[in-house]
């Protein structure tokens, strides 16, 4: 397809924002100035930016304990979120979320949930409500290969199919679950291909391409506008990090290790630009980085010295 260089330009630049992001929360806390832990998805940009991409400004997602990068490619701000983080008031869920449970229901994006599936459901049940509501709305719902062997996936899947729910669900299958490979917990050979036993589409798609993903998810986000829904998008990538911050991935094996990172997406991206699109100069990519760099780092000065929650507010927000 032919695409308007700002809408490539776009794809890159928040790329290049989810991995500069993750990389300085990664120092973050390994420097111990950052409370609570992480799950980071350098590596995984792709996923979250070409779904991100496919849906409107008012579709929305669920995601996962990885959610950093979804939150960006939603259109949450490097501030809110590292406000968030950092355990400030004006984070985007007032300092009480922390990095497993960001989100802001005014760009879409349902606050995380850490617990594995548990978003699936949720999205089912939001889905509904958009269809009840008679909108033409579609629910992104992440997740990891992990997940599909969860009791939520399943009811919630099948829960889905019945009522023809608008849901695209991303599987974002990095081969692993934590530590343990998908081989080990599935003898179908691909995510894909279960979506047969609830009589639904699924797609196995290139996760690293972030046109690949793009091109898929649009397609899916189109069908479940017309009723066809939902979709299961099968995203194969890989995390070039740890499952979370104290993990040395002594489980992948060196040789997968290497290849991933031949693999993965930004600089995939940067190769197809130089060959395919001549008007998108290297100066300019080079430009992006810088500004985004920029950015960041201006950015974890506001995290850092945002006004934390006063005792007050532990009462505030409350439901339950």
């Amino acid at each position: 397809m032919g695409y308007e260089r700002d809408f490539l330009v776009g794809l890159y630049e928040r790329m290049v924002l989810i991995r500069g992001f993750e990389d300085r929360v990664k120092l973050l806390f390994l420097e111990g100035v950052m409370p609570g832990t992480i799950h980071q998805c350098q590596g995984q940009e792709a996923t979250a930016v070409g779904v991100c991409s496919a849906l409107a400004e008012d579709d929305f997602i669920t995601s996962t304990h990885r959610p950093h990068g979804h939150a960006l490619a939603k259109g949450l701000t490097p501030e809110e979120l590292l406000i968030e983080l950092f355990g400030g008031a004006g984070g985007c869920c007032r300092g009480k979320g922390g990095s497993m449970h960001v989100g802001n229901m005014a760009k879409g994006m349902l606050p995380a949930i850490a617990i594995v599936g548990g978003n699936i459901p949720v999205a089912a049940g939001m889905a509904l409500a958009f269809k009840m509501q008679g909108t033409r709305r579609v629910v992104g719902c992440f997740f990891g290969d992990g997940a599909t062997s969860e009791g939520a996936f399943h009811e919630g899947v099948n829960l889905m199919a019945v009522w023809r729910l608008p849901v695209v669900l991303a599987c974002e299958n990095n081969l692993y679950g934590a530590s343990t490979h998908v081989s080990k917990v599935s003898r179908v050979p691909s995510v894909a291909e279960r979506a047969a036993g609830y009589g639904i589409r699924g797609e196995r798609v290139d996760g690293n391409d972030v046109l690949a993903v793009y091109e898929a998810a649009r397609q899916a986000v189109e069908e479940c506008r017309d009723g066809e829904g939902p979709v299961l998008l099968e995203l194969m990538t890989y995390r070039i990090t740890g499952h979370s911050r104290r993990d040395p991935c002594h489980y992948q094996p060196p040789e997968e290790r290497e290849e991933a990172l031949r693999r993965e997406p930004i600089g995939r991206f940067e190769r197809w630009l130089a060959k395919e699109r001549p008007d998108i100069t290297p100066e300019e990519l080079a430009e992006v980085k810088a500004g985004v760099s920029r950015r960041l780092a201006a950015a974890v000065e506001t995290g850092r010295n945002a006004p934390k929650p006063a005792p007050a507010d532990v009462l505030t927000g409350v439901y339950a």
